[in-house]
């Protein structure tokens, strides 16, 4: 009788590690939502202070730095575990880190002037739709756009409306609002270019090299265009260590062990916590608070987030 259930204990233990496994893998991710959520709050503190390209400036070299002991510790584990460390090609990894640094800097500069013009937790909603913007940018690469895309499309539009736009204002949106809609595309080009370069080269080191080419351009355009005294530098230092380390640096170094042995449709949901997040932080440490249609707008940009991972094959009317 022993022998007869031993199997069915073995099935019962590996179901249960691997249950174990993906819970962990799942806390991971939503502790790197969490962080990105939180970091809405610190871009917004640290505009009290500075100017938005100051401010890129120094959270994308902080998360460039923060990666080099990460990248190093990696090898090491590769090595220990006898495997040949192979990143692919500095000439691709050259040009991965460039173009992925100059979407870095475009996206995160346009969401730095955003907002200053408006609350971190809408921000985090307008961000988050860069999740429905990349499947609609890859109709231009031969990709098909399933049923369930589109419906996040839609429902993203109403819950824009009801987001941004106000019962008096017609149809004009604010200019935070619209500075961060552009930022969210770009944030979708942006992941569109790291899905080419990715298979390239490492993951880690990419991002590292986009920080320092994110970095190294808004250096020039802080120079160009910011005002930089030592008492505003001082002012936002907190912030600018809590976005550099934890959403540059700790949050995607999380993302990419979060996401090993994950589902990617439920890695992508978790991971759209982040606009809740925002708004979560945004009224515990900025006191801000959403009207009635403004949370109905975050409803549904939620739900098309949410609809939007859909595997096409699920989507389908039967």
């Amino acid at each position: 009788m022993s022998a007869f259930a031993q199997p069915f204990k073995i099935f019962a233990f590996h179901k249960e590690a691997k249950n174990m496994f993906q819970l962990r893998q799942s806390i991971l991710l939503f502790i790197t939502a969490s962080i990105w959520g939180s970091g809405f709050v610190a871009q917004s503190i640290g505009m009290d202070h500075v100017e938005p390209f100051t401010f890129t400036f120094f959270r994308t070299a902080i998360g460039g730095f923060v990666l080099i002991p990460v990248i190093w510790f990696l090898n090491k584990l590769k090595q220990r575990g006898g495997r040949i460390i192979h990143n692919g090609s500095k000439k691709d990894l050259f040009w991965g880190s460039f173009f992925c640094g100059m979407c870095l800097v475009a996206a995160e500069s346009f969401q730095q002037f955003g907002l200053v013009y408006t609350d971190a937790g809408k921000a985090g909603f307008i961000t988050s739709m860069y999740i429905i913007f990349v499947p609609i940018l890859s109709i231009f690469l031969a990709k098909k756009v399933g049923l369930s895309v589109w419906i996040g499309v839609i429902l993203s539009v109403f819950g824009l409306y009801f987001l941004c736009i106000k019962p008096d204002m017609a149809f004009s949106i604010e200019k935070g609002d619209f500075l961060i809609f552009i930022c969210a595309i770009i944030f979708a080009v942006h992941i569109l270019v790291i899905a080419y370069f990715v298979n390239k080269v490492d993951g880690v080191e990419l991002a590292c090299g986009q920080f320092f080419a994110g970095s190294f351009v808004a250096f020039f355009l802080m120079l160009i265009h910011d005002t930089i005294t030592y008492e505003g530098l001082m002012g936002a230092l907190p912030a600018i260590l809590w976005v550099g380390i934890m959403s540059n640096g700790v949050a995607y170094t999380l993302q990419i062990v979060g996401q090993r042995g994950m589902n990617p449709t439920i890695a992508t949901l978790i991971l759209s916590l982040e606009s809740v997040m925002a708004v979560v932080f945004g009224g515990i440490f900025l006191h801000e608070v959403m009207s009635s249609r403004e949370l109905l707008g975050c409803a549904l940009m939620l739900a098309a987030v949410i609809i939007a991972q859909i595997p096409p094959k699920k989507a389908k009317v039967s």
